[in-house]
């Protein structure tokens, strides 16, 4: 049986309002509460009299008295990956200035990402209302790369604030109200850019909050539910089938049923369709996740150390996974392409009518299975869900 415990379910969840935007201003007329600056560690080069050679870093630094150059020295800044230095310092129109570390290489997303969510802590330290971010090199000389470059700063910028508070009892929001990005540009493409990680960050959100759901709460009816209100948000491109145990049992899921036979709450078998608004359909895909909303192996139960029994309400991670990437394609809505979103879920209890160690299960494509484990709940539950998507090409 499901508790809701007065909780609001992932796809009613509404994420903080941040604006976004790509901005040419200079960095002695932008006022705000935090001025982020991501360095390499060649950026920090300084010459003979201790004075910094990047062109930006030195501006900021003659605006600033002197006074960056000698708190990076004193803190030993070096612009190493994880470093970071956020100082009140008199001298420009921010309240704050932040040097943020982003290693060797100032080119990679994977840095420009760690940059965005070293931003998001700093802001939430400062409780800062208005942040931007200026990169001191300038390694990313295509539009396209300055336009990836400033989608991976959102992306780690949005993933960085996020905090799970459903189950506190008091939850404190980011003040972080807009955040701009400086010197990559702008115009439709890198808007563009920024629009897309926004709308990746906040699919990959919804994903964590389903596999951060209690199993009391995120009961495979639940799961379904919650796909079901992906496919009504999205209804010009998305639609639900959501399959009940008859249905499944008249398909012959025998594999998939055998897992879910022990539990008190009945398997869903959830199918998400999406198709382009317009134009033809070229390709057909299909992502398959697992979806066990608790997994506790069975008759071969999870016992012993490090058998992580408390985890396996995560048991269900590929699914999430799946429904973040319907939720983002329903948003996106990309041409040409047909992609099935299939998720057999259930649970893996112990009961009187549950699957023993050592049964034969026959899956729906006629293959038998012999058993010797129950906590092969995975294979046997995806063995019908990629026969049935096999099943959509025809």
């Amino acid at each position: 049986m499901a508790h809701t415990l007065g909780l609001t379910q992932p796809a009613n969840i509404e994420l903080p309002k941040i604006s976004f935007a790509a901005k040419e201003i200079d960095v002695a007329e932008w006022k705000g509460d935090l001025l982020a600056v991501g360095v390499s560690e060649k950026d920090m080069t300084k010459d003979e009299n201790s004075k910094f050679q990047n062109p930006i870093l030195k501006k900021l630094d003659g605006l600033l008295g002197g006074l960056l150059a000698e708190a990076s020295f004193e803190e030993d800044f070096t612009g190493k990956a994880g470093q970071s230095l956020v100082h009140r310092l008199p001298g420009l129109g921010s309240k704050r200035v932040g040097l943020f570390g982003l290693g060797q290489s100032a080119s990679s997303p994977a840095a420009f990402h760690g940059l965005g969510e070293a931003v998001a802590a700093a802001a939430k330290t400062a409780q800062a209302s208005g942040v931007a971010v200026i990169l001191a090199s300038s390694e990313c000389p295509s539009a396209m790369s300055k336009g990836n470059t400033a989608a991976a700063i959102v992306s780690g910028t949005v993933l960085g604030l996020y905090e799970d508070n459903r189950y506190k009892s008091e939850s404190k929001k980011p003040q972080l109200k807009s955040l701009d990005i400086l010197g990559l540009g702008t115009g439709p493409e890198i808007e563009k850019k920024i629009k897309y990680a926004e709308v990746v960050s906040c699919a990959i959100i919804f994903g964590r909050e389903l596999v951060n759901s209690p199993a009391n709460v995120l009961t495979p009816a639940a799961l379904a539910a919650e796909a079901s209100k992906i496919a009504s948000l999205y209804s010009d491109v998305l639609s639900a089938n959501i399959l009940t145990e008859e249905q499944c049992r008249e398909l012959k899921m025998g594999s998939y049923l055998g897992v879910a036979a022990a539990s008190a709450n009945p398997p869903h078998f959830i199918h998400l369709c999406y198709k382009p608004p317009s134009g033809p359909v070229k390709t057909k895909l299909a992502l398959v996740g697992k979806g066990l909303t608790f997994d506790s192996g069975g008759y071969n139960i999870k016992t012993g150390p490090g058998c992580s029994i408390e985890t396996m309400k995560a048991d269900m991670g590929g699914s999430a996974a799946v429904f973040g990437a319907a939720k983002a394609l329903g948003q996106i809505k990309p041409s040409g392409v047909e992609v099935h979103f299939i998720v057999a879920s259930c649970e893996n209890m112990i009961s009187g009518k549950g699957m023993r160690p050592g049964d034969i299960v026959t899956a729906s494509n006629g293959k038998t299975i012999e058993v010797n484990n129950t906590d092969a709940e995975g294979r046997l539950t995806l063995a019908d869900a990629l026969v049935y998507a096999c099943n959509q090409d025809s």
